[in-house]
């Protein structure tokens, strides 16, 4: 009980006591009222019982007076108990969903090499709304299942310990029932979980690569993934609900059985002259309140397990390590890789034993095939990743040392597959700098060349765009990029070929804004096309995670290398012409 409820509450049980207070005061509430009835019921009895005395009416009054009166607190508790449950449901649910995502914020890339991004999807919103109905409707009840039957047992023991046996005595066995079945529970539930993110999963690859799908032709039985995922979920349904249904049931038949030996018994003791009519009665009267809610919570039990693994998903990702860090970034200072070492998620190393220093203020471009771990090397450097061996210094302090959003702070990333939110082009510009005005954000977006299709738009930087930047055209979303380093004016500028989507028409206007954007700047480039990298300060020439080449243009030229030998390959392939006809 004690983890299921650190796990519900996000780690913070104190949040709930609230909610568990009102709860159990709102079960004595409602067991008052049946006490009243059997004094109502006694005090009849009695005027029978004794005609000379006859019906004391004023403690009839008195009795209705308090039931009444009773009525009101009765509506009150319950009132609290609705107050204080549904606020800690909806608060908790909702700070932890922002808790939660900005801790994942705050994980490195690797962790989300590892996880699924339906999965992620999921845990935030279906796992967290498991455990938000969990609080608001079964908590009161758990809580009221469990201490309203040991108070009413230890107080119908103080009346007649042979009925409140009878009562009580199988509710332990109902209670083992599911207890021995909790680890059929517990696999079920991962198992249906994990369907569930399954075809949560397939159904987002379906939905984002819808185009393909339809250029492909791939419908039908050709796309088996979607509809695999789905059978399996439900066969999990099936499964959970038909294996659990039966067994839950079985343990809510044989705790409810008290009643009827509660009965058996009473009746035997009634004709043997053991006990009295009201006693029988107020057993009857406060067995219905007691196994209503121990009932409810019996047919809630899968829900409640279901929801203690949705719990444990949330706390596993909260418990992942973040990127510590306490060190400042210090900017204009010089960048190393001192025999550097890395691969994704402990795989084959992508970088190995690699060395090499970017002085300030200097253009560095990295060459090399693919897979050669280019865009690796500007990861690393913005500690998207820690290395596995080896150190990178900025400054002379190492980067696994800096507070990830400072050291962020100070670095601008223009990546070739560009991101924009579903929001207007202005904010999306303005991410680069939130505090930025209407004029700076017109500036950037003049130094980048996108001005202009930016304000032909009906709403022109009010422009919505949709998710992805799926409205606008690669170039116009590369620019868009170019606009926000810019705003930014980090000292560090990581270009990841950032003209790999423009037309000829707009990439001398980008490359002229890219000059401006680099211009007494710290800038590492990837380059494919080696005649915009010639003028740079030093050219690194990457294969297979190593470093092989390092120089300028004109000094890796005359060592006749893979540069060179790149370079006369691209030099060739500008005279290619398309024959049609064979002519």
């Amino acid at each position: 009980m004690r983890n299921y409820l650190y796990n519900i509450s996000g780690g913070n049980p104190r949040s709930l006591l609230p909610s568990v207070i009102a709860a159990i005061l709102d079960g004595i509430a409602k067991i008052v009222p049946a006490a009243l009835l059997v004094d109502i019921f006694n005090t009849i009895y009695k005027s029978f019982d004794d005609p000379d005395k006859g019906l004391d009416i004023n403690r009839m009054w008195i009795v209705c007076c308090i039931l009444f009166v009773w009525l009101l607190v009765e509506y009150a508790a319950y009132a609290s108990l609705y107050d204080k449950t549904y606020r800690a449901a909806y608060s908790l649910a909702a700070s932890g969903r922002l808790k939660l995502a900005e801790h994942i914020r705050h994980l490195s890339l690797g962790f989300f090499g590892k996880r699924d991004p339906g999965d992620l999807t999921n845990l935030i919103l279906s796992d967290y709304g498991q455990v938000e109905h969990t609080i608001s409707h079964n908590l009161s009840q758990l809580i009221s299942a469990i201490v309203l039957p040991v108070l009413a047992f230890v107080g119908l023991l103080l009346v007649d310990w042979r009925m409140a046996v009878a009562m009580f005595i199988a509710v332990p066995l109902g209670v083992a029932l599911l207890w021995l079945t909790d680890s059929i529970q517990a696999r079920l539930s991962e198992n249906h979980v994990r369907a569930k993110n399954e075809a949560a999963s397939r159904l987002q690859e379906y939905l984002s690569g819808i185009r393909e799908i339809k250029a492909h032709n791939m419908g039908g039985k050709r796309f088996e993934r979607l509809r695999r995922s789905f059978d399996e979920l439900k066969s999990a349904s099936i499964r959970l609900e038909g294996i659990m249904g039966p067994m839950i049931m079985g343990a809510m038949l044989l705790a409810r059985s008290g009643m009827t030996w509660m009965i058996l018994v009473g009746s035997y003791l009634l004709a043997g002259g053991e006990l009295s009519l009201p006693v029988f009665l107020l057993f009857l009267l406060v067995g219905t309140k007691i196994f209503e809610p121990l009932t409810v919570v019996l047919m809630s039990y899968g829900e409640m397990r279901y929801s203690a693994y949705s719990a444990r998903r949330i706390m596993d990702v909260q418990q992942e390590a973040p990127m510590a860090g306490k060190g400042d970034v210090q900017p204009n200072q010089a960048i190393s890789f001192d025999q550097v070492t890395f691969g994704y998620d402990d795989q084959q190393p992508v970088l190995k034993d690699l060395s090499f220093t970017i002085e300030p203020h200097t253009i560095t471009a990295l060459v090399g095939p693919s897979g050669s771990g280019k865009s690796t090397v500007t990861r690393l450097i913005a500690r998207f990743w820690d290395v596995q061996q080896g150190t990178i210094r900025i400054g002379g302090s190492p980067v696994d040392q800096m507070v990830p959003e400072k050291l962020l702070q100070d670095i601008s990333v223009v990546f070739q597959d560009v991101y924009l939110f579903q929001d207007t082009i202005g904010n999306n510009i303005r991410v680069g700098k939130k505090d930025a005005t209407h004029s700076e954000i017109e500036e950037a977006a003049r130094r980048a060349c996108c001005h202009a299709f930016i304000s032909s738009l009906p709403q022109g930087y009010d422009t919505l765009v949709g998710e992805g930047g799926s409205t606008l055209s690669g170039g116009e979303k590369q620019r868009i990029s170019i606009a926000r380093a810019l705003l930014k004016n980090a000292s560090i500028v990581l270009l990841d070929e950032a003209t790999a989507s423009l037309d000829p028409e707009n990439e001398a206007a980008v490359q002229q804004a890219i000059n401006e954007l680099v211009a007494d700047k710290t800038v590492i480039l990837i380059a494919h096309r080696l005649k915009t990298i010639q003028n740079a300060d030093q050219i690194l020439v990457l294969d297979h995670g190593q470093l092989i080449e390092q120089g300028t243009h004109a000094h890796l030229l005359d060592h006749s290398g893979i540069y060179a030998r790149l370079w006369q390959l691209q030099q060739d392939a500008e005279g290619w012409q398309v024959k049609v006809n064979g002519s």
